[in-house]
């Protein structure tokens, strides 16, 4: 069974930087191939949970949301097991509530920024940038 647990989230200043992480509790010593595609998503109070991007097992391959490409960093760690979530120049505007999410199907990018095309979900982490 997948358990997602991220952690790494807190209060940052903006233009600061964040590490956020994701493992797979549920299957600690190896990789699921429910956990083959592993990415993020945040939500804010009022706002729809948007998407913030996805990557495959290896790292090499990876979806950014156009509101965090050039900010944001995707990869994975721990031989695909961890997927990371390097967050710099953060923004007043990045504030929500972050989200692990994991699909076991790869797509274009606009079929994965959906949230209905992932299996599943962590119990999510806050982030807060005081402007």
């Amino acid at each position: 069974q997948v358990r997602l647990v991220e952690s790494g989230g807190g209060l940052v200043q903006a233009g600061g930087s964040l590490r956020l992480s994701c493992a797979d509790q549920g299957n600690p010593s190896s990789m699921s191939i429910s956990t083959e595609f592993m990415g993020w998503f945040r939500q804010a109070p009022g706002k729809e949970r948007e998407f913030v991007g996805v990557t495959n097992w290896s790292g090499d391959t990876t979806y950014y949301g156009d509101s965090v490409k050039g900010r944001f960093t995707i990869s994975r760690e721990e031989g695909g097991k961890t997927v990371i979530l390097q967050m710099t120049s953060l923004k007043a505007e990045d504030t929500a509530v972050y989200y692990c999410t994991t699909t076991s199907a790869w797509s274009t990018v606009q079929a994965m920024s959906r949230p209905q095309w992932y299996d599943y979900w962590g119990q999510g982490t806050q982030v807060t940038v005081s402007s």
